[in-house]
């Protein structure tokens, strides 16, 4: 009760949510680092779930594909497994090959929920699939390193990826008649790999674990393992 009266009053967002969460016994169990790292976690799960709300609006053939009602139900669906990751089947997808797909010419299906189905699932495998991190787990610097390298590469391919006509396959950032650009898709990005490199220095930092430092060739579409 003592630990709950000190506690701060939580931020209201603009969107009007408000961050922070309960406190709780298991909080007990974990370091200042745990904590930032599901914050971490949480906040570039929010980012993807943003993006893909965007590319839909972007994007509405690809939504006309997906069986689902709605623009809302069709990125529930993508990202409600997170609430219980470790019984869904989401974590034995193959997060590349699905990446992959949504830049393939010949695939039939819903590319933005391909592509950000597989980025969900490669952020989240970063992260050993946990959602909850304690004083006793240890978390590797590399793998969400390389994701952060991963999420430049499917950035590269959404703003290049064409089919045999020259248009390309997702569309993104624009520019409008009176030469204005909407770089929000970019910006979204930005803060998404930022994120993923901040924490990976961090428990760099906590396991003293070095992170080996790779040039990537965003054009190559080759990911770096998880």
């Amino acid at each position: 009760m003592s630990l709950a009266a000190c506690s701060g009053k939580a931020i209201q967002h603009k969107d009007g949510t408000r961050g922070g969460r309960p406190l709780s016994v298991t909080g007990i169990a974990k370091s200042d680092v745990d904590d930032v790292a599901e914050l971490a976690q949480r906040e570039t799960v929010a980012s993807l779930r943003r993006l893909a709300e965007k590319l839909y609006r972007r994007n509405p053939s690809e939504l006309r594909k997906n069986p689902a009602a709605s623009l809302e139900a069709a990125v529930a669906q993508i990202f409600a497994p997170v609430n219980h990751w470790h019984l869904s089947p989401r974590r034995q997808l193959d997060w590349e090959a699905s990446i992959r797909s949504a830049f393939d010419e010949t695939f039939t299906g819903d590319r933005i929920d391909a592509l950000m189905a597989g980025l969900l699932s490669m952020v989240m495998a970063s992260y050993d699939h946990k959602t909850e991190i304690y004083l006793l787990d240890s978390l590797d610097p590399q793998k969400l390193y390389n994701a952060a390298r991963n999420i430049e590469i499917a950035v590269w391919r959404l703003s290049n990826a064409r089919n045999a006509s020259g248009q390309l396959l997702l569309l993104s950032n624009a520019v409008d008649a009176g030469g204005v650009a909407n770089l929000s898709f970019e910006r979204e990005f930005g803060k998404l790999i930022a994120t993923q490199d901040l924490i990976a220095r961090v428990i760099e930092d906590k396991t003293n674990r070095a992170i080996r430092f790779t040039v990537v060739n965003v054009a190559s579409m080759v990911f770096l393992p998880i």
